[in-house]
């Protein structure tokens, strides 16, 4: 039970600030889109901004692939795959039609070369060659897809290919929440970003040219991304990620009738978004934080730290508005393990708590014994 202790309390000191306000901020008389669903989200807190039907579930057509890439980009951060590694086209990644650099059964590419043909071109063949790298095949891929999707709260998800073709499919689907969802969850891996801000590379020594599906790359400041799509049922549909001023947005398009709706749909959040909010940086006042007493302990005092401060999602205007309170034990019992928590500091505006950060021991502090108070209590009489 001591260990179980230890490691929680080791886990509450490098625990970051946490933002508290999640609350969706549906205001849909803000902005005038024309797609079916929409959604615009903060990226590190992944708080919802704006909505319009966002559960709906709908064809996410070439949006799947967001969820390749990120499973993609986490075999590589554990080690499983590596850039360098040499993939074999196989007869099932070959035959995909739609978008594609016309993998050959048999062909050889990097992983470095088809995940740039997956996140720049939108390539089928290349993306499925990818899964079958990590999963051994397709099927199995899927099914990851799937697991990956619950872990990260995709409730009305479900995914039958990895590519997002959907001509035979019959229960492929997602909404824009959730896309919303998996796209913050990819755009934390800053690797992927070499990737989804190409405007236009090639392959195979230039002969394969790639020209980027996703026009904002090119023509939206700020934008970092992320993926498009387009079949028959879907529609246009696009998650499009940029970042200003230390601030990432994503905004999900689902169902437009046209290209060129649904990115000025994503436009018309994206520009919202960053008229209407910043993240703040907080900082703690070092006065309110005093020194808590230790009972019995082998000293009697112990100065807190606070933990990291991330930044705050806040309206803009806002900032003079907030406020910061301290909740600090005035003692505590020894011993006092390292990490320990001994309070908290609130940051609010308007009665709202919006975040809040653990002060901590930053030593462990052991407690008295015999020994200890008999060696005290020998200086003690010595002295006289």
């Amino acid at each position: 039970m001591k260990k179980i202790i230890s490691v929680l309390l080791c886990v509450l000191m490098i625990i970051p600030l946490s933002v508290i306000s999640f609350a969706e901020e549906e205001n849909t008389s803000a902005l005038t889109l024309t797609a079916k669903s929409a959604i615009l989200m903060e990226i590190s807190s992944g708080r919802v901004l704006f909505s319009k039907n966002p559960d709906e579930k709908l064809p996410p057509a070439s949006i799947t692939k967001i969820m390749t890439l990120l499973l993609v980009t986490e075999a590589l951060d554990d080690g499983r795959i590596t850039l360098e590694d040499t993939v074999a086209a196989s007869k099932n990644a070959s035959s995909k039609g739609g978008s594609q650099i016309w993998l050959k059964e048999g062909e050889q590419m990097t992983v470095h070369e088809l995940i740039k043909a997956t996140a720049v071109a939108s390539a089928n063949d290349a993306c499925t060659a990818l899964g079958e790298h990590i999963a051994g095949d397709e099927d199995s891929f899927v099914v990851m897809m799937n697991e990956r999707a619950k872990e990260l709260g995709m409730m009305n998800t479900c995914f039958e290919n990895c590519s997002g073709l959907d001509d035979t499919t019959t229960n492929h689907y997602s909404t824009a929440r959730d896309i919303g969802i998996m796209s913050c969850e990819l755009m934390k891996h800053e690797k992927i970003k070499e990737y989804t801000t190409i405007w236009m590379d090639s392959l195979r020594n230039g002969e394969t040219e790639l020209v980027n599906t996703n026009r904002l790359v090119r023509f939206y400041e700020g934008t970092t991304g992320l993926k498009t799509g387009t079949t028959s049922k879907a529609g246009y549909c696009v998650s499009a990620t940029a970042e200003r001023n230390g601030m990432g947005l994503v905004a999900v398009v689902l169902g437009s009738d046209n290209s060129t709706d649904r990115f000025e749909d994503a436009k018309k959040m994206l520009n919202w978004g960053f008229a209407n909010y910043a993240v703040y940086q907080p900082t703690v006042d070092a006065s309110l934080i005093t020194g808590v007493s230790v009972l019995y302990g082998k000293q009697n005092t112990i100065a807190p730290i606070v933990g990291e401060i991330s930044p705050i999602l806040i309206k803009k205007g806002a900032e003079d508005k907030i406020t910061q309170r301290v909740d600090l034990c005035v003692d505590v019992e020894a011993p006092v393990e390292k990490g320990q928590k001994l309070g908290t500091v609130y940051f609010e505006s308007d009665g709202e708590i919006l975040a809040e950060c653990p002060i901590i021991s930053e030593n462990f502090v052991g407690r008295k014994g015999l020994v200890f108070v008999f060696m005290l209590l020998w200086s003690t009489f010595a002295k006289k």
